[in-house]
């Protein structure tokens, strides 16, 4: 969680509210199927439902403030360069302009792509 405090008071802002703004924010990019989620039980990733981008997320936060974020998609056969390099400027745009948070990294992680 991360405390955003000023002379009025103090909001927090919870790891759910970071994930579902990356998440969505990843989903909506140009090429993106959705987020990936790994299978407990096959060790098969699964395209996640839009209800459900977060689950492909973890915000890590880290001692000066910032967060680092990792997050697992599927995509569609495409230049995986390009869509990488789309999420992670449309995330860190995301997350400051929604939250003030800086973002320090934004690892982007292809578990698996459709092709056809």
């Amino acid at each position: 969680m991360v405390r955003h405090a000023n002379e009025n008071g103090s909001v927090n802002v919870s790891t759910n509210v970071y994930t579902d703004i990356v998440g969505t924010a990843a989903a909506n990019c140009f090429g993106v199927k959705g987020m990936a989620a790994r299978s407990l039980s096959d060790g098969v990733y699964h395209l996640l439902r839009k209800e459900s981008v977060g689950k492909g997320v973890k915000v890590r936060f880290n001692e000066d403030g910032s967060i680092s974020i990792d997050l697992h998609i599927v995509v569609d056969n495409v230049n995986m360069n390009a869509v990488g390099e789309s999420i992670i400027e449309e995330v860190r745009h995301q997350v400051t302009e929604c939250t003030g948070t800086e973002v320090r990294e934004v690892n982007v992680y292809v578990d698996s792509m459709m092709i056809g």
